[in-house]
């Protein structure tokens, strides 16, 4: 399953220590058996790794971005092997706007979320179900045939209604119907839902993935809300990368939000996880998904890494 390259690193550790590692792994792997873990693929983690994202290397290379994606589906394909079941949300932000502008399409933005006119529309619909759910499906279907494309406008999955007129054809989630995808966890499946979702009528909406994915966490009562992005983590102080902040209840991360410690990108990301803990989901994480396996180090080590969120 794994690259060579992976097998070298961890072959480069004395037999005592991997053993320790594996034993370390043996209770989580017990506890979170048959349990649903949703994860959110964020567009900016799945624009490459974090040694490809230094200022002096520029643009990401396709090499790079299918290396992050590689090492992700590995992480999900283990999860099924030891009995979880992923669930697997996605984002694609940048990949709609660098769709947008090679189309002569400027990108607006109102409160961080995309002014979405109806053939920009087309463009997240292209990007988003056309494109970026693809590669993921493909990347982990690769290693095993488990993973299954879906969008929120498949069999009433999600229903969305107008977030603001003023922003076009961008949704709320409304309802999420979560028959489908636990059907498909329970066959040993792997789900990855693109963010479009539709009205009673018919008509699409570009939905927040982050909105997206602590909806759907609450509909299937999962143990495990996962966000993988492009930073380590929630910060007390917005600039400073030492004020990581390694576990905190909901009540703290709204005081964080409301005192401006977190930056407008967060925000969806923040919120999502304390509405989630505060409706049944178990905990909610924000992790630096560039880092290799960093599924496998929060999920199966007792130390975690990045920022943890319960309820209290």
């Amino acid at each position: 399953m794994a690259h060579a390259s992976h097998r070298t690193a961890t072959t480069g550790l004395d037999p005592e220590t991997r053993a320790a590692v594996l034993v370390e792994a043996i209770p989580y792997i017990r506890r979170f058996a048959g349990q649903i873990v949703v994860v959110k693929y964020g567009g900016n983690a799945l624009a490459g790794s974090k040694a490809a994202t230094t200022p002096e290397q520029g643009q990401v290379r396709g090499s790079d971005v299918e290396e992050a994606l590689a090492r992700f589906a590995e992480d999900v394909v283990l999860m099924v092997s030891m009995g979880l079941r992923p669930v697997v949300v996605h984002g694609g932000g940048p990949q709609i706007g660098a769709l947008m502008e090679r189309l002569g399409k400027t990108p607006q933005f109102v409160d961080g979320l995309r002014v979405t006119d109806a053939e920009t529309l087309d463009i997240a619909r292209m990007v988003l179900v056309g494109k970026v759910n693809r590669e993921i499906v493909s990347a982990i279907n690769l290693h095993a045939p488990l993973a299954v494309g879906l969008s929120g406008e498949d069999a009433g999955f999600i229903t969305a209604a107008e977030h603001d007129p003023a922003l076009g054809f961008v949704g709320d989630v409304v309802a999420v119907d979560p028959a489908l995808v636990v059907r498909l966890a329970g066959e040993g499946l792997v789900p990855v839902i693109a963010t479009i979702g539709a009205d009673e009528s018919g008509q699409a909406y570009n939905i927040n993935a982050d909105t997206v994915a602590g909806a759907v966490a609450e509909a299937l009562s999962a143990e495990k809300l996962i966000f993988l992005t492009d930073v380590a983590g929630v910060r007390s102080r917005r600039e400073d990368p030492d004020s990581l902040v390694a576990r905190l209840d909901a009540k703290s991360l709204d005081d964080l939000v409301a005192n401006g410690a977190v930056g407008e990108g967060m925000i969806p990301k923040v919120q999502a996880c304390s509405h989630a803990v505060r409706n049944g989901v178990g905990s909610a994480h924000v992790l630096d998904g560039r880092l290799p396996h960093v599924l496998l180090l929060e999920l199966l080590s007792d130390e975690g890494i990045g920022t943890m969120v319960t309820a209290s």
